[in-house]
């Protein structure tokens, strides 16, 4: 039950940072210590969420839907060039899905980790692996039991987008929730 207090709360925090709009909100990203470029050195993590912006009205939505015991509609978010760190539209994404999973203790949810083309195939599930490992440590971090959560990577070998541009490349990005 405490768990839940905390879920009901983060959502709270969530929908009231969603409806203030206007100003923007300057917010740390989840960044992942272990994560390195393609020579070694240490890069700066910053996320994006999906290639279509979520305005505070659609957050709202998918706060509610899965407050109300429906499964959110988005089921991926979407990162920058060679991070894994999370941003805010896509926090509230997640945030959308932890509501939906506290209100389902038999659910269970596979986060699935792609990258885009670039990088050695063994650079890109790696990635891949951040990337749903990134997304699953938020999950627990508002208290959905880690035994109800299993991240795997794809790497590159699964594209959404067939392009090889940065469109193609941006949605290629990505972390699915497959329920």
């Amino acid at each position: 039950m405490k768990n839940f207090s905390y879920i009901v709360l983060a959502l709270i925090f969530a929908v009231g940072v969603a409806a203030c709009g206007g100003g923007a909100a300057v917010q740390e990203p989840l960044v992942d210590e272990q994560s390195t470029s393609s020579s070694g050195s240490s890069s700066a993590e910053t996320g994006t969420a999906d290639s279509g912006s979520m305005t505070g009205e659609s957050i709202n939505e998918q706060m509610q839907m899965a407050m109300a015991g429906e499964r959110p509609t988005k089921l991926r978010v979407h990162f920058e060039f060679d991070s894994s760190a999370i941003d805010s539209e896509s926090r509230a994404v997640i945030e959308a899905h932890a509501a939906y999973l506290a209100a389902r203790p038999d659910v269970r949810l596979n986060l699935e980790g792609h990258a885009d083309e670039r990088g050695t195939r063994e650079y890109n599930l790696a990635l891949g692996e951040r990337r749903g490992q990134a997304v699953r440590r938020m999950l627990r971090l508002l208290g959905i039991n880690s035994e109800r959560l299993a991240a795997r990577s794809y790497g590159e070998e699964n594209p959404v987008a067939t392009g090889h541009d940065e469109s193609a490349w941006r949605l290629n990005r990505r972390v699915e929730f497959v329920y």
